[in-house]
């Protein structure tokens, strides 16, 4: 139990780093707004704009968009920066492929971080992906988890540092 409780802290901490430096809020005090969705959450922020022009090139803004809840493991900049060269530009040239790799990025369901640390694997809706936790850092489809729960109405996002490509 003690190396959950310092797993938590962890990752807080480095959620905290993160968004001190972000325009995403994931916790919100008393009366602040958060946003309305996730896709909302992730056009507000400099780090997912590749994510979010993803998200409308494969026609997911409106599935996002509805009422969940969901789960977003939410790939940064330079995780789409750390593909092969020509793999970006050929996804967002394929709506229906680039639609199957964001896929695996959602889970249907509101996951935030103190369940997530107790998986074996989480369930995306394009295939199940191995969750570990070692010295005190987060995996999921071998993505490290940069920054979590950032909350919106419908769901809760997970920044990560690697795009997750299915099988």
């Amino acid at each position: 139990m003690n190396k959950i409780k310092i797993l938590l802290v962890s990752l807080l901490t480095v959620s905290s780093a993160f968004l001190a430096s972000s325009a995403l809020a994931g916790h919100h005090e008393k009366g602040e707004m958060k946003p309305a969705t996730v896709v909302e959450l992730a056009v507000g922020a400099e780090e997912t704009s590749t994510l979010v022009a993803a998200v409308k090139a494969a026609g997911l803004v409106e599935t996002l968009s509805g009422a969940g809840p969901f789960t977003v493991l939410a790939p940064t900049n330079d995780a789409f920066a750390k593909l092969p060269e020509g793999v970006l530009e050929g996804l967002l040239a394929d709506p229906e492929a680039l639609a199957g790799v964001l896929k695996a990025h959602v889970v249907a369901a509101n996951a935030k971080a103190e369940t997530v640390v107790t998986l074996n694997q989480v369930e995306t809706l394009n295939g199940t992906y191995p969750v570990t936790v070692a010295d005190g850092v987060v995996s999921i489809g071998g993505a490290t988890v940069l920054a979590t729960d950032l909350v919106a109405g419908n769901g809760v996002v997970h920044l990560i540092d690697t795009v997750i490509l299915p099988e």
